[in-house]
């Protein structure tokens, strides 16, 4: 059979077994089937009117009838309307002929035993069908409502607490929860109760799943993991029942952890459903809260579940008793990053150039899993180039194809884009250069990355508050670019778009968020509840409180792009030299950008050429992006 599934062709052929077996005894039941001295209506007559019919048995059958008898020649079958003429008892008789009539036949024996044979064998192949579809096996038909939660057995998980970082505060929580499942008796001798659930809030990987495995791997126990979606099925009351099996079988198991991974796909508020209340995610739920009810001080089961969306969360399930604690697992601090690429960075061979330090402070908002892709990309990008060792050079190159993706050397840009994008990145940087709270840049290039000609990259610090004052400075840094294009050339382009969404964003927020602005310190914006940043959605406020927001931002806008053409003017020098360092080179570093600005001179370099360098095919012209 080669590659085949001989399981499921074996039940493909018993499939086309029994549904041949059928068709052909329900040909068998049902084709009509020729009798002896079988005749038609006409043969019938004829035979009559000449005198060659002995006797007839008449068989009244819903409106038709079934003549039989004796022909000189043997017997005789035929069938006729109940009807007809050639029946009337005077003309048979008056033909000799001995007339009976006879009651319907009822069903032989062989007949009943093909029906049932052919009831049994449709309903054995609609179980058949069943069962395939359910996965098979005795009791196939009942595993439709089973949990379907993976069980790792205590001691198969060895990630501990010591493989997990960046959330000290989180693991510290947590070893409460270890430290019970280890000695549960000291806490029952004083009535303490452990907490029933514990909830991981934090954004998309930021390390829930990992800090629930290293709880279960430092306390040495089951460990049940299960997604909240596995719950939720089109037929109502199959997520119910998979809730109560998880918990039997939680219970058998005790002590243990059971794990539930984006709780909110079932833990969302009830009655938010358009067509009424009673569907099958809430009927899931109002079971969850069931169960969670029934575990008793004695019970040394934990329930750990993980969600970044805690607002959406019904509040029944977050009241104590059921999830009585909630575990912050924010994205990781500076330091915290750096710990992170320390456990990343283990198995992989770093060169000496290499310092994990200068990464985690470029890398600010970065969570666990984009740290752990982004020294993964480094390494492919060592191993594409044939080196032995990642390079520093490698993760400067994987941070920006993970920021902005790949390059794009083949596309040729004409010289004039490259100028005014390197002026425009060039007016960036050096605002934020010239200006005290704003973040220090430590990388430029013009060279295409996805679909930008070219960025700034920046060291930001972590700051837990934002004053006014630095907020100016990030909107005048964004309109920097836009600034520079008109300070070096007259003119402004279109590659400023993304630049005033941001700063436009930040103004608007200051105003109707922050009170940082002459329309008062008044809450104008409706926060959606999450501390994710989905946004501020439109608050309730008059139309002369909205003309007074859109004057306000309108002001703080044009200020700093005022602010932004005076200082790239006072410093016009500067800005020449660095756009001229920045085309020449491609890419400036911040050590470079701190040279030229110190007045210092930068060693030459020897660049490949460009696409747009080389000659053009006679007869073909260079084509315009343009």
């Amino acid at each position: 059979m080669g590659g085949l599934d001989w399981g499921m062709t074996r039940r493909t052929w018993l499939w086309v077994a029994g549904g041949v077996a059928a068709a052909l005894l329900l040909t068998w039941v049902l084709w009509p089937r020729a009798q002896s001295g079988e005749l038609d209506v006409t043969a019938f007559g004829k035979a009559l009117s000449g005198g060659q019919v002995r006797t007839a048995t008449i068989t009244f059958q819903n409106g038709t009838a079934v003549v039989t008898g004796q022909l000189e020649g043997g017997p005789y079958r035929t069938r006729t309307l109940a009807a007809d003429p050639l029946l009337n008892l005077e003309a048979l008789q008056a033909q000799d002929v001995n007339v009976s009539y006879g009651s319907p036949p009822r069903l032989s024996v062989l007949g009943a035993l093909s029906l049932l044979l052919t009831l049994a064998l449709i309903v054995g192949l609609v179980v058949l069908l069943t069962r395939s579809r359910q996965g098979g096996g005795a009791d196939a038909a009942s595993s439709f409502g089973r949990s379907r939660a993976a069980v790792i057995s205590d001691g198969q998980i060895k990630l501990t607490f010591g493989d997990v970082a960046g959330c000290d505060e989180a693991k510290a929580d947590l070893q409460e929860v270890v430290d019970f499942l280890r000695h549960p008796d000291r806490y029952h001798q004083l009535g303490a109760r452990i907490p029933h659930g514990v909830l991981l809030v934090g954004p998309p990987g930021s390390g829930k799943t990992l800090l629930a495995k290293a709880v279960a791997g430092e306390a040495r126990v089951p460990y049940f993991s299960i997604s909240g979606s596995d719950f939720v099925e089109m037929f109502v009351g199959v997520g119910a029942a998979r809730v109560r099996d998880l918990f039997e079988q939680a219970r058998k198991s005790a002590p243990c952890i059971v794990f539930i991974d984006e709780i909110d796909a079932v833990g969302r508020k009830r009655g938010m459903n358009m067509q009424g209340g009673n569907d099958e995610r809430e009927q899931t739920l109002n079971q969850l809260l069931v169960e969670m009810d029934g575990f008793g001080s004695g019970q040394e089961v934990i329930i750990l579940a993980a969600t970044n969306r805690p607002d959406v969360l019904d509040a029944a399930l977050l009241r104590p008793g059921r999830f009585d604690r909630q575990v912050v697992v924010d994205a990781p601090d500076v330091r915290g990053r750096e710990m992170i690429l320390r456990i990343h960075a283990r198995k992989k061979p770093l060169d000496a150039s290499v310092d994990l330090s200068v990464i985690a402070r470029r890398t600010a908002g970065m969570v666990g899993a984009d740290l752990e892709n982004l020294l993964n990309e480094a390494a492919l990008l060592a191993a594409r180039s044939g080196r032995t060792r990642i390079t520093a050079r490698d993760v400067d190159e994987a941070r920006d194809r993970v920021l902005m993706g790949p390059e794009r050397r083949s596309m040729v840009v004409r010289e004039a884009d490259r100028k005014v994008t390197a002026y425009h990145e060039v007016g960036h940087a050096l605002a934020a250069q010239l200006l005290p709270h704003a973040d220090k840049a430590h990388k430029l290039t013009v060279v295409p990355r996805g679909r930008s000609l070219g960025s700034a990259l920046y060291t930001p610090e972590d700051r837990m508050h934002y004053t006014r004052a630095a907020l100016l400075d990030r909107i005048c840094v964004a309109l920097a670019g836009h600034a520079a294009e008109q300070v070096a050339t007259g003119q402004v382009t279109t590659g400023a778009a993304n630049d005033f969404q941001q700063a436009t964003g930040l103004a608007r927020r200051m105003v109707t968020e922050w009170g940082m602005s002459d329309v008062g310190q008044l809450a104008l914006a409706q926060e959606s509840g999450s501390y994710l940043g989905f946004g501020p959605q439109q608050g309730v406020y008059s139309d002369h409180t909205a003309e007074r927001i859109d004057a306000e931002v309108s002001r703080i806008l044009n200020g700093q792009f005022e602010r932004a053409m005076t200082l790239l003017t006072e410093h016009a020098h500067i800005l020449h030299r660095l756009t001229d360092e920045l085309v020449a080179r491609e890419s400036l570093s911040g050590e470079e950008l701190q040279t030229v600005l110190g007045g210092g001179t930068l060693p030459p370099v020897e660049l490949s050429p460009r696409p747009e360098d080389s000659p053009a095919p006679s007869g073909q012209l260079t084509p315009d992006p343009a």
